[in-house]
């Protein structure tokens, strides 16, 4: 089967999607909502003043989509509210991670943005405290077997999600960016210290433009999941776009990768999405980008990989290697964050045990 990336020829150029027909538009339709960005989109659609250009049957299901992101967004906007007010007590400010720090400083990738929990960031020496706080606010650790909780505490970079018992809101929070165990190993610290105060609040911060950009490139390329990497690859594209405007920014997020151990990651999210969503980098930064750069082997066999594992979940967008690809970068991805021993065993117990737990 020949993929057809039709969500890839909207998000690259909105204005070819007047010549789609119904089938077309039925296909991009189903892609984008596999790959949520469905609501982002509709953002793009309406920038580009094509909204009244969709068919009727189509601009339905676009709208019924923004309703809900729009009420997602006023929902993430009340549960940090209730995050402040639980640390309020602490005198550790809420550092907020990924998707709610772009709903919060009001970023252009917040726009259609949709997720499903809320990522902040405390000090390591400070979580048992954070941990008890969020349980007198409400906050309780979601069902995990005994393993999960030993795995999470010991090897991880962040606690066992945590879930509101009443609004069933879901919170993750971490410590750092990537587990003690992996690879690299970027300073929480040096993160922490250059966050930056939302609307002059000291309180609520979220990380600095370059740190945004490493950490979103860092949560896709060293991940091992990418049920959301189309969407994930769309976070650094509007980020780059944003944050690019100012020149000094390209020098100061290269600095800033070596810096923090994150060239590696740095190189594939600018190689990526220059060649999958088109993003307008300077050549000079993609130039200066290539000191992460792997050796020609292994790129080939990245962009092998990640060119289908990057696309939308949708048959339409898979070839006879897209499962296999999906599969080689989970196994990479916990081989980039666990030494051998812990990474066979860890494998071997979601293999054979995890699943009949439940």
């Amino acid at each position: 089967m020949v993929p057809n990336y039709l969500i890839l020829q909207a998000l690259r150029d909105p204005t070819s999607c007047r010549q789609f027909d119904m089938a077309a538009w039925d296909l991009l339709i189903r892609q984008s909502r596999a790959a949520n960005v469905l609501s982002s989109l509709r953002v793009l659609l309406d920038q580009h003043h094509l909204l009244q250009s969709v068919p009727p049957q189509a601009r339905e299901h676009l709208e019924w989509i923004h309703i809900s992101s729009q009420r997602h967004r006023l929902a993430v906007q009340f549960e940090v509210s209730h995050l402040r007010k639980a640390l309020s007590s602490t005198n550790v400010p809420l550092i907020l991670l990924k998707g709610a720090a772009y709903v919060m400083a009001n970023l252009p990738a917040s726009q259609g943005r949709l997720f499903s929990d809320i990522d902040l960031m405390v000090p390591k020496e400070r979580l048992g405290e954070i941990e008890a706080v969020m349980m007198l606010h409400g906050w309780v650790t979601m069902h995990v077997d005994d393993y999960d909780q030993r795995y999470y505490r010991t090897w991880m970079h962040e606690l066992p999600p945590m879930q509101h018992i009443h609004r069933r809101t879901v919170i993750d929070v971490h410590h750092a960016i990537l587990p003690e165990t992996a690879s690299i190993h970027p300073s929480p610290t040096k993160l922490l210290q250059a966050s930056q105060p939302l609307n002059g609040c000291d309180d609520v911060r979220v990380f600095s433009p370059e740190d945004m950009v490493l950490h979103s490139a860092t949560h896709l390329f060293y991940g091992g999941e990418f049920d959301h990497g189309l969407r994930d690859l769309l976070d650094l594209h509007h980020l780059l776009i944003h944050f690019g405007e100012k020149t000094t920014f390209w020098t100061t997020l290269l600095a800033r990768g070596k810096e923090l151990d994150l060239h590696r990651p740095l190189f594939y999210a600018l190689r990526y999405t220059t060649h999958i969503l088109h993003t307008p980098i300077p050549t000079e930064v993609i130039t200066a980008s290539e000191e992460g750069r792997p050796n020609t082997l292994l790129l080939m066999l990245m962009d092998a990989l990640f060119h289908r594992a990057l696309m939308a979940m949708h048959e339409s967008c898979s070839d006879l290697l897209t499962r296999l690809a999906r599969h080689a970068l989970y196994i990479r991805g916990n081989w980039l964050r666990m030494p051998p021993i812990l990474l066979t065993r860890h494998l071997f117990h979601k293999a054979f045990f995890s699943h009949k737990d439940h």
